[in-house]
């Protein structure tokens, strides 16, 4: 496990977007009220709401705009919500503290997740991304 950054369904999507940014990340982990995840925001779900449906429906039409007026297009992230993002995604995979390496690995491939929530017990304690898994399960350079 490692830190990672966790973003409340309350946040702005514009917030999440910053954080990515800043973090050079692939999405984030959300968080209820709680503190406990309830699903991941991949970065693509954040430009998917960035852009007006008619370019995501058609990306040749993204040519009308001059890149001049990305800084609008992203703007209207301001005005939704993390929660509106995920509120059709499925939820968050999650696991057992005391879960093994394979056994981490086998959820992420079945669920094609590239991060998962670690729970001990009814209580979250972190999350665990692919990069890690190869990270902890290649042998070095030149082995």
């Amino acid at each position: 496990m490692h830190d990672y950054p966790l973003v409340p369904a309350s946040a702005t999507a514009l917030d999440a977007a910053r954080i990515i940014a800043d973090g050079h990340l692939p999405g984030l982990v959300v968080i209820d009220e709680r503190g406990l995840p309830i699903a991941v925001l991949p970065a693509t779900q954040v430009l998917r709401a960035a852009l007006p449906k008619y370019v995501v429906n058609d990306p040749t039409l993204a040519r009308v705009y001059a890149e001049e007026m990305a800084d609008a297009v992203f703007s209207a992230l301001a005005s939704t919500s993390v929660g509106d993002l995920v509120k059709d995604a499925a939820a968050i995979p999650r696991l057992d503290a005391d879960d093994t390496l394979i056994e981490v690995a086998s959820l992420m491939a079945h669920v094609r997740s590239p991060v998962v929530a670690v729970m001990d017990g009814p209580v979250f304690v972190g999350v665990i991304t692919a990069p890690r898994v190869f990270e902890a399960a290649l042998p070095p350079d030149g082995a």
